[in-house]
C-alpha cells in the first residue's frame, strides 16, 4: 500500500510538474513576442472580405452590433457583412434588412456554429479573398479589417485577431477578461514567439476563402469547431498568425451560473479533441510537426489555468497540514512558478484594484469548475446558447 500511495504522489507531482513548465515556458516565449511589420505592398493591395456572424436567437442585441461593425474604415465596396440568422424573429429579420449587410436565414433542428457557417460558405463561394468568422456579441475596431488584410497581403492565410473583453462590469467579467488575456499570451503570443501556430479562439479570425470552406466543410462538431478547424489546418503545413493589435471586443461572462455552463461545454470539447486526436498528434510529432502535437495534445492534456492554480493550492496546503514536509515544499514551489507565470501573462493594464477584488472570487470558480468538471458527461452533445446582453464596449482597461 504504501508504494502504491508513493506511486500515485509521483504520478500527481510529475504532471503538475510538467504543466507548470509548459505554461512557464510559453508565458516567458510571450514576452519575447514581436509584432511583425506588416504593411501594405506598394499596391496597396485591397482584398474583399466577408464578416460572417453566425447568430442564433441574438434578436436582442444583432441589429445594434451590425451597426457598429458597419462603421469599419475598410473600403465599403470591399468588405461585406453577413449574418447567418439561426431561427431569429421575423421583426428582427426585417430591420436587419434595411441595412446594407446581407442576411442568410437558417433554422436547424440542431443547431450549430459549423452548420451555419458551412451553408454561408458554400452560398457565398468565389465572391471574396478573405473570410472573417466573429460572433454575434462581437465588436471589431475600426481598423480590424486592414490589418487582416495587411497580414493577408503578406502571405498569412490563417489569421487569429487579439479578443479582449467588451465589458467589466462585474467580478466575473474581470475574472474570465483576465482569463483571457492570459490565454492570449500563452498560447499565442508565446506560441507565435516559439515559431509554432497560434490557438483559434472561435471568433475574430480570419481565412483565405477557400482554405477556410474546404477545411470547415469537413468539421460538423456540436461544439469546439475551432479546435478541429485548428488542427486540420496545422496538418496541411499551414500557419496560424497571431496579430495583437487587430483587437475584437468579447462579450464575457457576468455571473457563475453562465461561467459554470461555459467551462463545463469547454471542459467537455478539451477531453473530446484530446482523445480525438492523441494518436494522430503523437504521428505528427514523429514527423516533426510540433505545432499538431502542441495543439491536439499540450494544450488539452493540462487543466485549465484556474483548475491547475486550485489543485495547486489545495495540495500546497494539504501536505503541509498533513505533515509531509518534502511534497508541501515541492508543491510550494510549484505554486510559486505557476503565479509566476499566471502574473507574467497579464498585461499591466490589468494590475487594479478592480481585479485584486475580482481575485477573491477565484475560490468559488474554482469550485465550479471542479463540479463542470464532474459533469462533462454529455456535455457537448447539445449546442449550449450563452445569452448576450451588451451591445457597447464599457471596457475601462481597454486590455
Amino acid at each position: 500500500m504504501h508504494i502504491i500511495m508513493i506511486i500515485v504522489n509521483c504520478i500527481i507531482l510529475t504532471y503538475f510538474a510538467l504543466s507548470t513548465i509548459y505554461v512557464l515556458l510559453f508565458a516567458i516565449a510571450g514576452r519575447f513576442y514581436k509584432k511583425k511589420n506588416y504593411g501594405l505592398k506598394s499596391d496597396n493591395s485591397k482584398a474583399s472580405i466577408a464578416v460572417f456572424i453566425p447568430a442564433y436567437k441574438e434578436d436582442a442585441i444583432m441589429l445594434p452590433i451590425a451597426k457598429q461593425l458597419l462603421l469599419s474604415d475598410y473600403p465599403e465596396n470591399l468588405f461585406d457583412l453577413i449574418v447567418i440568422a439561426d431561427s431569429f424573429k421575423r421583426q428582427t429579420i426585417i430591420s436587419l434588412k434595411e441595412l446594407p449587410i446581407k442576411v442568410v436565414e437558417v433554422s436547424w433542428v440542431k443547431s450549430t456554429k459549423a452548420k451555419s457557417l458551412n451553408y454561408a460558405l458554400n452560398l457565398f463561394d468565389g465572391k471574396y479573398d478573405i473570410a472573417v468568422i466573429s460572433d454575434a456579441d462581437n465588436i471589431l475596431e475600426k481598423r480590424f479589417l486592414n490589418k487582416i488584410n495587411a497580414v493577408y497581403q503578406n502571405g498569412a492565410n490563417a489569421i487569429q485577431g487579439c479578443r479582449v473583453a467588451k465589458n467589466l462590469s462585474t467580478p466575473f467579467s474581470i475574472l474570465d477578461a483576465a482569463s483571457e488575456a492570459i490565454n492570449n499570451h500563452v498560447f499565442r503570443k508565446g506560441a507565435n514567439a516559439l515559431g509554432l501556430s497560434s490557438a483559434l479562439i472561435g471568433s475574430g479570425m480570419a481565412f483565405q476563402y477557400k482554405m477556410l470552406k474546404d477545411f470547415l466543410n469537413k468539421i460538423d462538431a456540436v461544439g469546439g469547431f475551432d479546435k478541429e478547424l485548428q488542427l486540420e489546418i496545422i496538418e496541411k503545413g499551414h500557419n496560424i498568425s497571431y496579430i495583437d493589435d487587430a483587437i475584437v471586443y468579447d462579450e464575457k461572462i457576468e455571473n457563475s451560473t453562465s461561467f459554470g455552463n461555459q467551462r463545463k461545454r469547454w471542459l467537455s470539447t478539451q477531453f473530446i479533441y484530446l482523445r480525438k486526436s492523441f494518436y494522430k498528434g503523437l504521428i505528427e510529432l514523429k514527423k516533426g510537426n510540433f505545432s499538431y502535437f502542441n495543439l491536439s495534445i499540450l494544450v488539452n492534456v493540462f487543466l485549465s489555468r484556474v483548475l491547475t492554480l486550485g489543485s495547486l493550492i489545495v495540495l500546497t496546503l494539504g501536505y503541509f497540514l498533513f505533515d509531509i514536509n518534502i511534497l508541501f515544499k515541492f508543491y510550494l514551489l510549484l505554486l510559486c512558478i505557476y503565479c509566476f507565470a499566471l502574473l507574467i501573462s497579464l498585461p499591466k493594464r490589468m494590475y487594479n484594484k478592480r481585479t485584486f477584488f475580482a481575485l477573491l472570487r477565484l475560490p468559488k470558480a474554482f469550485y465550479i469548475m471542479l463540479l463542470s468538471l464532474l459533469k462533462i458527461k454529455g456535455a457537448n452533445k447539445d449546442f449550449i446558447h450563452t445569452t448576450h446582453t451588451n451591445t457597447s464596449i464599457d471596457n475601462s482597461a481597454l486590455l
